[in-house]
């Protein structure tokens, strides 16, 4: 399956050899026969993937057994994240992110398992990928592990988990960087599982870099990890490499992330891709621009802190679309710096208390997200984008209180007094504003500069059936 999705020559002699291609997977060194498993490569039999009438091919039969399990597991490392008793303020913003994405990032948003914490242990990244959906900078430097910087990260970890819990095991030791540039990472992620029971998952683009670190992270993952790795495929060659150096059992544990300019892979819309797709665009050359897609929006993950231990730097963040405001893919909501473990706990708990708040701010504009089409209804409105139509009751009021938040000209305190000067329940208006608010279709960026920008109003094609709500919930 790697070398189908990852190289064109083997694609094709195997289309080429339809009937006999035994022959083809010997030449590769693949000791399996093609012919037991025709539903995974064959197109007059693709029809039967994860279906019963692939019985007769138990290894295609195996294979889609394996990525129904990866699926699971991904969605079981959304629900780790769950924060509703150790810290019920970011569990509940958490989940208003969640429910946003899931409305706004279209094809993105199901791999997106909102891990609540990831750190970067170097700043920048010696790979360059061209498609970078981060844009990583040139590689400065890493935090290595001296015993200054080990007590440093030790308590930076042991914050998280004493504020966080057990939603601490989702996060990870990358972002904008590659691991494989700190040649202490491997110490890094032992302390990780140490602290919080679980090890980080690990995503490199530079596996072949230091083989020996390679091995030593695999070996950590051998005995503690519950999360498969991640190699990035830069190109064929990188493959036949990547082969060369591991067993297939060796990397049982790890997923192979086919990013060849040939493989079937699309790239986000954001970062470096982004760039590129402008540069050739502006250049007339349409045809080359055809492996970034609109669909897929992100591969920003994170809803939570981000954390530079390099730079002592602390955002919280959230996954986005790729845009003119926020091209990385991923909306920056404050920032902190923090030089000991204590000051990193002041700063988490100043964002926690200044950001993750529960209600609609009642000083600030309130309107819905700029990605929403609003429609009026009689007794109903209506929010549609590019995945889910809401359908939401409105009856709290003699007047719309959709209407009044489609305007975007009030505070939500200001709504408020609008709504119930006839004696309306500020109870019950209150309450819609909060229910609205928590299934992520306020606006949370109000930054006006980017508030009409190209492409913010919804004009694509509605994916996903229409969604009724009343009240919004998911």
């Amino acid at each position: 399956m790697e070398r189908l999705a990852g190289d064109i020559k083997f694609r094709r002699a195997l289309l080429e050899n339809v009937d006999a291609p035994r022959a083809v997977t010997e030449r590769y060194g693949i000791e399996v026969d093609p012919m037991e498993m025709l539903p995974l490569w064959r197109g007059d039999h693709l029809q039967y993937r994860f279906k019963p009438e692939s019985a007769p091919w138990p290894l295609a039969m195996m294979w889609d057994e394996h990525m129904r399990q990866m699926l699971r597991h991904r969605d079981l490392l959304r629900d780790e994240g769950e924060m509703s008793i150790f810290n019920p303020r970011f569990h509940a913003w958490r989940e208003r992110q969640i429910r946003r994405c899931n409305d706004e990032l279209g094809g993105s948003a199901p791999s997106v398992t909102h891990p609540i914490i990831a750190f970067e242990l170097s700043e920048g990244c010696t790979v360059g990928c061209w498609f970078c959906g981060l844009s990583a900078n040139r590689f400065k430097g890493y935090y290595d592990y001296s015993k200054e910087h080990a007590e440093l990260w030790r308590g930076v970890v042991s914050v998280a988990s004493e504020m966080f819990g057990s939603a601490a095991r989702t996060g990870f030791c990358y972002w904008a960087t590659e691991p494989m540039d700190n040649p202490d990472y491997d110490h890094f992620l032992f302390d990780y599982y140490q602290i919080t029971g679980a090890l980080p998952q690990t995503t490199t683009a530079a596996p072949l870099k230091d083989e020996a670190l390679t091995r030593r992270v695999l070996g950590l993952f051998n005995l503690y990890g519950t999360t498969m790795n991640r190699f990035s495929v830069l190109s064929t060659a990188h493959l036949n490499q990547i082969h060369e150096a591991f067993s297939p059992e060796e990397l049982l544990g790890v997923e192979l992330i086919q990013h060849s300019k040939e493989a079937p892979t699309a790239k986000a819309f954001t970062g470096r891709a982004r760039e590129r797709r402008e540069k050739l665009r502006v250049a007339n050359k349409d045809e080359a621009i055809t492996l970034t897609e609109h669909s897929h929006t992100t591969i920003a993950c994170v809803s939570g802190f981000l954390v530079n231990m390099q730079e002592g730097r602390l955002q919280l963040v959230t996954p986005v679309p790729g845009s003119e405001r926020w091209p990385l893919g991923y909306r920056i909501v404050g920032q902190r710096f923090f030089r000991t473990p204590d000051e990193f706990r002041t700063g988490l708990q100043s964002m926690i208390d200044q950001h993750m708040l529960e209600s609609p701010p009642p000083d600030l504009p309130i309107r819905f997200r700029r990605d929403l089409q609003y429609k009026a209804g009689n007794r109903y409105f209506h929010l549609r984008s590019r995945s889910i139509e809401h359908r939401v009751l409105d009856d709290v009021a003699p007047i719309s209180i959709g209407q009044l938040i489609e305007r975007g000209n009030c505070t939500a305190s200001e709504l408020v007094m609008r709504a119930t000067t006839d004696g309306t329940s500020v109870l019950a208006v209150a309450d819609l504003l909060d229910q609205l608010y928590a299934a992520g279709v306020i606006e949370e960026d109000l930054d006006d500069r980017f508030a009409w920008q190209t492409g913010d109003r919804l004009t694509r094609r509605i994916e996903g059936r229409p969604h009724l709500v009343h009240p919004l919930n998911e």
